[in-house]
């Protein structure tokens, strides 16, 4: 097996965004499918999208940091679990705001 290295910015990202960002590569990218199978109108679907994006901006821009770096290996190396990693991280964040 290949050892590869994840973006950073997949980690900012829930269980439910992943699923989210599964199913709209599988839909091909359109938001019409995505709104009938979350039984959702579109409007609410391309708001959904637009946060996801932002996520991934957010996360692309945020300047290296210790602890993040560290929760990465440690989640690289399978010490720590994506949630888990995504909780503290979450965590971190919020302490840093404050």
């Amino acid at each position: 097996m290949q050892d590869r290295q994840l973006p950073s910015w997949l980690y900012a990202l829930s269980k439910e965004d992943l699923e989210f960002l599964k199913l709209f590569l599988l839909n091909s990218g359109s938001l019409k499918a995505l709104a009938g199978i979350y039984d959702l109108s579109y409007p609410t679907i391309r708001l959904r999208l637009d946060r996801l994006i932002a996520k991934v901006q957010q996360a692309e821009t945020e300047s290296k940091d210790a602890f993040v770096e560290a929760l990465k290996d440690l989640t690289f190396a399978g010490k720590l679990d994506a949630e888990e990693a995504q909780k503290l991280l979450q965590i971190h964040e919020q302490t840093r705001k404050a």
